[in-house]
């Protein structure tokens, strides 16, 4: 076995003797300076120290930073410039959007649907039945149409049936008689047909009370939009 000191200098390589015998085959010994690629004119050779690149501006720093982040933090600089405000927050008048909704009068629709939505219309915008002093007034005027889709083979008769309304709105204020807004809003709503008239009554009256809120929550939500502007 090799003494300590041996082993010492063919660690530090100091010892000129060879390292490791020759190998079986012949063949030049490994020196113990010249192993894993150490050669006395590479151990004489200064450490180049930490690589590092060209130093860039600040402006490339700063564009190298920005794209690092992804679409965080181009998404966190649009929304800056942006102002969120909430829907029935108050308003420029300082009055909350709410008051507003309750000012407004829903004129009388003609018809069975009319009635539905005119119902729908007054507690969508004045839930609390409150009397305020109308400031607005919403006229809609309907058009009914039912399609029946589907057609059974044997008795010839409709299997189902699908109510369509389409309200045409229009929010004027009482003041000076000007539109603030106007649309079309719609509403569909399907039922199975039967052989008993009366269930087939009941279910059409159904799809009109369905297709009445569908209505009046999709004018509520117009309204409101444009009272906050």
């Amino acid at each position: 076995m090799w003494s300590f000191e041996r082993r010492r200098a063919l660690l530090s390589g100091a010892s000129g003797e060879e390292a490791f015998p020759p190998p079986p085959g012949g063949g030049r010994s490994i020196a113990a300076g010249e192993r894993e690629g150490v050669t006395p004119e590479s151990r004489e050779r200064p450490h180049p120290g930490p690589l590092r690149g060209p130093t860039l501006p600040l402006k490339g720093r700063v564009w190298r930073a920005l794209s690092s982040g992804g679409p965080a933090v181009f998404a966190a600089l649009a929304l800056s410039a942006c102002t969120v405000q909430p829907l029935y927050g108050p308003i420029g008048t300082d009055a909350p959007l709410t008051a507003e909704l309750q000012a407004v009068a829903v004129d009388p629709i003609p018809d069975r649907v009319g009635h539905y939505v005119r119902n729908e219309l007054i507690f969508a915008l004045n839930g609390t039945g409150s009397e305020v002093p109308p400031r607005y007034r919403l006229k809609v005027e309907l058009k009914e149409r039912v399609q029946t889709p589907i057609l059974d083979t044997v008795t010839g008769r409709a299997t189902s049936a699908t109510v369509i309304v389409d309200a045409e709105y229009r929010l004027i204020n009482i003041a000076d008689e000007t539109v603030i807004t106007k649309g079309v809003a719609f509403g569909v709503a399907s039922y199975d047909r039967f052989s008993n008239r009366l269930a087939n009554v009941r279910a059409a009256r159904d799809g009109e009370i369905r297709d009445a809120k569908v209505i009046s929550d999709m004018i509520r939500t117009r309204v409101s939009t444009a009272l906050a502007k």
